[in-house]
């Protein structure tokens, strides 16, 4: 334990001064107009510091919903594999991973945008409950250390914690912002498996591990969310709302195919394509009708007759079909 420690102490040190560096911009820049000293200038500077973060990670964040969105796609895939070599493990490893590289997905890819912020979720953790007992990590300085020591939010320090505080504002907050925290997790899985995810991906082992996602991510949060400081809890749950709405832009405008947020937006196309008095592209209108609505009308094959109709029907009036000549 003293040797993973030791470790961790390494990582953290370069996390210390990037994070200490981010947030103290941020602060000067809200102290334009507030108290160096006020708990808002401090909050405000935490959710700087999440939107540079995020931002940060937007190239992550588009190899994960490629990722993802290849997941889904190949599903029908994954299942066909699970049949034919469901019987010989090694060799359904090696063909599923076979089919990933051909494909070009990563099934870890997912998880990085939360594998980076658990480190900087813990050192910020580290950096200002150190802060609230006189220490200083990164570029913070003593004044700094001072303000953060007399800042307070609603009531409460932002080194608060719910089982570390005894005033009731405090625990009330670190209540609020447990449930903020855990809903807007949960709601951020949620949104992606109700409205980005085909039918044939609602099933297999991947959706049983969406699935797994939806409901141990937030129960996580809500057991160990009451150790947190709030100051840790308004960095989460800021970067759970960034989630929730770069996700729900990526949904609306490059939806997963298959998906009830492409019909949804095949929709919306239609009823603006009416708007302005344009016709719906070609392809659209084929993705909108129904499978059997879309095939090719069937020749019908005319009647068959008899040498002798055939005749008739070719004979000219006042002629004698039988003779070919003129009647009389």
């Amino acid at each position: 334990m003293g040797a993973l420690g030791q470790l961790f102490g390494w990582i953290a040190v370069p996390i210390y001064y990037a994070i200490s560096g981010v947030l103290l911009v941020w602060h000067k820049l809200f102290s334009l107009v507030l108290a160096p000293d006020n708990g808002w200038t401090w909050v405000l500077g935490i959710v700087g510091l999440t939107i540079t973060i995020r931002a940060l990670l937007i190239p992550l964040f588009v190899r994960q919903i490629k990722s993802s969105r290849n997941m889904q796609l190949i599903q029908p895939k994954v299942k066909e594999l699970q049949k034919k070599y469901g019987h010989d493990r090694e060799r359904l490893a090696q063909e599923t991973m076979k089919l990933y590289k051909d494909t070009g997905t990563n099934p870890f890819a997912s998880c990085l945008p939360l594998l980076i912020q658990m480190p900087i979720f813990l050192c910020l953790f580290r950096l200002v409950n150190d802060a609230a007992h006189g220490t200083a990590k990164g570029f913070l300085t003593s004044v700094d250390v001072a303000h953060i020591q007399a800042a307070t939010f609603f009531g409460a320090h932002l080194s608060d914690s719910f089982k570390a505080s005894e005033g009731s504002a405090a625990k009330v907050l670190a209540v609020i912002l447990v449930v903020l925290m855990v809903s807007t997790t949960f709601l951020t899985q949620r949104q992606l498996m109700s409205k980005n995810m085909p039918a044939d991906a609602m099933t297999g082992q991947f959706a049983q591990q969406q699935k797994i996602l939806l409901y141990v991510l937030p129960l996580v949060f809500a057991f160990s969310g009451f150790n947190f400081p709030i100051a840790a809890m308004l960095y989460w749950t800021s970067s759970n709302v960034w989630t929730m709405c770069q996700q729900f832009y990526v949904i609306r405008n490059n939806p997963a195919p298959g998906t009830p947020a492409e019909k949804a937006k095949l929709e919306r196309d239609r009823v603006k394509a009416a708007r302005h008095g344009h016709a719906l592209p070609l392809e659209d209108e084929a993705a909108e009708q129904p499978a059997e609505e879309r095939r090719t009308p069937t020749r019908e094959q005319p009647k068959k007759q008899s040498r002798s109709q055939r005749q008739g029907g070719k004979a000219r009036p006042g002629t004698n079909p039988k003779k070919g000549g003129q009647s009389k």
